[in-house]
């Protein structure tokens, strides 16, 4: 038990290196990149204190280059699964009544070694099998991932310290116990760091977790294990499982001792887990918390009095970084028609500058797609524009995969206000642009609001606070992020709290004390220090 009441390090954003030339993070990386890029890495399953290699294997290779092979992983089969469970609900006992503060100890120690000795791995990691550029890598893997770490210590302690008041004679107290059974984690490709967040939520607020990572992302998820078990981490906290998705959900979903779940993914899965519980609903030992951030159809509007190399630079950094597969990437645009001509100059001008190659060269703006599924869904969109009379191709518009799953950054422009690819989630480097007439302001909002399911991030750009006031207020249930004069994309830990609704999610806001509250079930105490012995109350008198 605690000897005190203890104050945690304040949570500062971990500074984001620059990685010019001639540093010395830059060599790191690059000589790091080189070195894992030349060795194979097996990847088993962690399920309590084992390291489970079943021989049922798939390769790992690096999207710009899918013929090279970087290493393995194991899949599971049901038993492993099962197995996972049994693995967690044993720790659970133990790690639960664990005192907060070495909780707290070993996620701030595997954030001091992700800022660290095991920056340049965990970046390089992700530049290899998520082919992210080092600036990306960089932002998300190293300074995105310490940033949740170490703010959610301080959330857990801000959530420990708020109490009920007590009236004379009683002390109310209120404690946050961990869920009751365990949580199940499912994380993307896309971001390392929202891999690392979405099992070590739950777990420092004294939960188990059983996590399966993207079988994109496998190759620096092995890494963020590697950093939990030599931060202290104990055995069957956090089991990390590969595989078959449908079955992986099926087993945890129907055990009696699942609590919730903890995903990032798209719209359609999480729309099947959801049904799943609601099928077992009545299996359980407690509602589970239902936790999910899922997909975007992220906008960019500009009124009349942007200026125009503001816009075009957020178009080219939120449409376009990290080939465009950020749930928040803007991926559709409003511009207005008098603007048009000069917004359309810079953006063509800084397309044209764009480098795309393997993240290795520093000088890469972007890289290649995830996998040939990605690929094959993009180039058919990008073909069929190509042939639509409502839409034109304007920049980019080729692909190649005979190497790596490379998509040319690319602009649709279409007459068609709910032309396809203004609508659907294509999770790839395709912007599509509808120019308004000037005078259609209020109106183009209110089809900004009504063109998608979606409602996860979203930016206006005006030099006019009334027009910023009015989208403000048109646009308020359309995106859980919404950006006045910047990109829709780059939510930072602490500052911007990042979850969407309607399609998108259950706003539970990753990188707040929001999120963290999801992973408790509060219980009061009341204790009265002198009870009455005479039950007649004055008015019987």
């Amino acid at each position: 038990m605690p000897k005190g009441i203890y104050n945690v390090p304040k949570a500062i954003n971990e500074p984001v290196k620059s990685y010019a030339p001639g540093t010395k993070e830059r060599e790191q990386v690059l000589a790091t990149f080189k070195e894992m890029y030349n060795t194979s890495v097996d990847v088993p399953l962690y399920i309590g204190s084992e390291e489970i290699r079943t021989g049922k294997t798939k390769t790992i290779n690096p999207p710009f280059d899918h013929k090279k092979t970087v290493g393995q992983y194991h899949e599971a089969e049901k038993q492993h699964v099962e197995q996972a469970i049994a693995a967690a609900l044993s720790a659970k006992k133990k790690w639960a009544s664990m005192a907060w503060e070495h909780r707290a100890s070993i996620f701030l120690k595997a954030a001091e070694l992700l800022a660290g000795p095991y920056r340049s791995k965990i970046n390089a990691a992700t530049m290899i099998a998520q082919a992210k550029t080092v600036h990306q890598a960089e932002i998300d893997s190293a300074c995105e991932l310490i940033d949740f770490l170490r703010f959610n210590v301080q959330f857990m302690a801000q959530i420990y310290a708020e109490q009920p008041v007590s009236s004379e004679g009683i002390w109310n107290r209120m404690e946050h116990r961990p869920l009751e059974g365990f949580v199940y984690a499912v994380t993307p490709f896309n971001f390392t760091a929202i891999a690392g967040n979405l099992p070590s939520a739950p777990a420092l607020m004294g939960n188990v977790v059983v996590w399966k990572p993207s079988a994109g992302q496998v190759y620096s998820a092995n890494v963020i294990m590697e950093v939990f078990k030599l931060a202290g981490l104990p055995d069957g906290v956090i089991n990390m499982v590969h595989g078959s998705a449908s079955m992986i959900s099926d087993v945890l979903i129907s055990s009696p001792d699942f609590a919730g779940v903890h995903f990032t993914g798209s719209t359609g899965v999480f729309n099947d887990i959801w049904t799943s519980i609601g099928k077992n609903i009545s299996n359980y030992k407690t509602y589970p918390r239902i936790v999910g951030e899922t997909g975007g159809k992220d906008f960019v509007v500009a009124h009349p009095s942007s200026i125009p190399a503001e816009v075009a630079t957020a178009l080219s950094r939120g449409a376009f970084e990290y080939q465009g597969q950020k749930c928040s990437a803007a991926s559709r645009a409003y511009l207005p028609k008098s603007l048009w001509p000069a917004i359309k100059e810079h953006l063509l001008n800084d397309m044209a500058s764009f480098k795309m190659g393997s993240p290795e060269d520093p000088s890469n703006f972007v890289s290649a797609v995830i996998h040939e599924a990605s690929f094959d869904k993009l180039a058919k969109y990008i073909d069929e524009a190509k042939n639509a009379p409502d839409a034109e191709v304007i920049a980019g518009g080729g692909y190649d995969k005979s190497k790596g799953w490379f998509i040319e950054p690319t602009v649709i422009v279409t007459t068609n206000k709910k032309y396809d690819t203004l609508c659907t989630e294509l999770f790839g480097p395709v912007l599509t642009i509808y120019i308004y007439e000037d005078s259609q302001w209020a109106e183009t909002l209110k089809l900004v609001d009504e063109t998608s399911p979606y409602a996860l991030t979203g930016a206006i750009f005006s030099q006019d606070r009334y027009a910023i006031e009015e989208a403000t207020k048109a646009l308020e249930n359309s995106a859980g992020n919404f950006y006045i004069n910047d990109k829709p994309t780059g939510a930072v830990v602490g500052q911007q709290p990042f979850g969407g609704a309607r399609a998108s999610g259950t706003n539970d806001k990753a990188g707040s004390i929001l999120n963290l509250l999801r992973w408790v079930s509060p219980r009061t105490i009341k204790e009265t220090f002198v009870p009455p012995s005479d039950y007649r109350y004055p008015f019987l008198g």
